[in-house]
Order: structure tokens, then sequence, then C-alpha cells
């Protein structure tokens, strides 16, 4: 097991490294440059020089990207250019609204499609496997930002029963508070999570369907458990491997990927974020940000490897 551990985290500190050096490259070492980018075309040599040695554009590339890294590792991080404190804390104060959405369409996500991907592969080629296909099939054709639309003008145009956008905050002291809040990211997570149920709905039917077929799912019948056990208890469990692969990859899209969202609910988010700071030419939030995006990426891809020893010990660590 420790070589396991060893093996993973070794590959988890050289895709990082990895993704530095090209979220770096992107926005450092392309044509032009940051601070002709920031300035405009209008920019005077003066003004374009002060700038650049400002920015430390003045140094050697290698020296830049040591440094950045450097910061990261020591918990240092530059200052925003638009907003003039440390990137850190923006980042901080717009997590606590893209963490619990994230959260939140990732809970919806998996009781949905583990639900319907079971109750599809118990009824294959039956009605309700036919239905539960059909509807995946549409959730997987509707773009997530025109679901968000569609949900806005439901209920809060027609019905009224939550804003059209905004968030409140957390904190009763300021006019929000856990419920209020909640409300505010109900319609986001549903936007969120409707593409991904339909994905993870499919893939769990499909590895049900193949684990089902195994020789002690047959075994187990015969010893006279009932179907639902069996399917839950055994079948179900045995076929988490490729559906824990789908849910890694969903939850680090769910944040990286609700830039759209967040913009249509107007939600003070991580993607909103990103999409102000580009609107600003702040490269110093955008680098930043994109390197954190990726990094919690890597992250849950790590984490997800790990569970796979623990949901199936068949898979030994020396072979993983």
């Amino acid at each position: 097991m420790n070589l396991f551990l060893l093996k993973r985290f070794v590959t988890f500190l050289a895709t990082l490294a990895a993704a530095s050096v090209i979220v770096f490259a992107v926005l450092e070492l392309l044509p032009g440059n940051a601070a002709q980018v920031i300035l405009g075309d209008t920019a005077t040599p003066e003004s374009l020089a002060a700038l650049e040695k400002k920015l430390g554009l003045d140094r050697p590339p290698l020296e830049r990207y040591l440094e950045w890294v450097g910061g990261w590792l020591r918990g240092d991080s530059a200052t925003s250019h638009s907003y003039d404190v440390p990137v850190a804390e923006l980042v901080v104060e717009r997590l606590q609204v893209s963490v619990p959405l994230a959260l939140l369409a990732m809970a919806l996500t998996t009781v949905v499609a583990l639900a319907l991907g079971v109750y599809a592969a118990a009824r294959q080629n039956r009605p309700g496997d036919v239905g539960v296909m059909a509807l995946s099939q549409v959730g997987l054709a509707v773009p997530n930002f025109w679901l968000a639309i569609l949900l806005i003008l439901l209920f809060a145009v027609q019905l009224q029963w939550v804003s059209a956008g905004g968030f409140p905050g957390w904190r009763e002291d300021d006019g929000g508070g856990l419920w209020p809040a909640l409300q505010a990211l109900i319609l986001p997570a549903i936007a969120l999570a409707a593409v991904q149920a339909a994905i993870l709905a499919r893939v769990t039917r499909s590895a049900v369907l193949e684990t089902m077929r195994e020789d002690y799912v047959r075994t187990a019948r015969a010893k006279g458990l009932s179907r639902r056990q069996v399917l839950w208890g055994h079948v179900l469990r045995n076929a988490m491997i490729p559906v824990l692969t789908i849910m890694g990859l969903q939850f680090g899209n769910l944040i990286t990927g609700a830039i759209v969202v967040e913009n249509v609910f107007v939600l003070p988010g991580i993607g909103r974020l990103v999409f102000q700071a580009i609107a600003n030419r702040d490269l110093v939030v955008v680098r930043d940000v994109v390197m954190l995006l990726a990094a919690t990426v890597v992250a849950i891809n790590f984490v997800v490897d790990l569970l796979y020893a623990v949901v199936d010990p068949r898979l030994k660590p020396g072979d993983a």
C-alpha cells in the first residue's frame, strides 16, 4: 500500500508541476506581454516600461516562474491590478460561493444519477429503462446556461419562488443567512447538475449491467437474497470503479465549469471572478485562479485513485 500511495503521490506532484508550466507559458510566454495587454495599444513607451518593471516582466522568464511557484509554496499571492488586494483574499471570498454550489450540484447529481442508473439497469429494455435513457439523452442535449435561463423564467419570473439572481451571503448580519443563501444556490445547482446527472446515470447503468453478469451475483441470488439486496448491497459497490472516475471528473468540472452559470445567476463565485479578471485584463488573477482550478482537478483525481482500492478490494496496490 505504501508503494501504491507513493506512486500516486509522485504522479500527483508531477502533474501539478506540468500544469504550472503550461499555465505560466500560456499567460506569460506567448507573443506580446501582460503590460501591453493591460495598458492597450495606445500606451506610451514610458508607461509600458514602468508597468513591465512593476510586474517583473523585465526579468528572465525562468526567474519569474520560480518566484511565482515559490510564492504559491510559501502561501504568498500577488496583488490584483484591478482590486488592489492579494489574489488569495479574492479567491477565498469567492470560494465561499463556488464550493457550496459545487457540493450541492454534486449531491444532486449523485443521488439522481445513481437512483436512475440502478433503476434503468434493473429494468433493462423495459419501459422504465427506455424512459431513463431518453431523459438522460435530453439532459445531455440541453446546455446548462440555457437550462439556467429556463429555470429563471419559470421559478423566478413566473412562479416568483426565488430571486432571479444574486447572492445574499451566509451571514444574517449582512442580510443573508443559511436558508436564503441555499435558496440562491438551488437553481444554479440544478442547472449544473442536469448534464452531469445524465452522464453519470448512463455510466451507472452500463457498469451495473456489466456487474450483474458476474458469477457471484448469480450465487448471491441463489442464496436467497432479494433482487434489491443484490443490486444495492453487492452489484453497485463493485460497479463503482467507473462511476467514481466520472464523479471525480464531474466534481472538478462543477468547480471549473461554472463560469457561465455563475454569470447567468450573477453569483460572486470563482467563475465570475475569472470572467471579470479577463474583462479587466487582470492577468495576475487569471493566472492564479486557473492554476488553482487545475490543482483542484488534479487533487480530486488523486483522491479518486486512492478510493479505488477502498471501494474494490480486488484492486491490489501493486497492480494499480
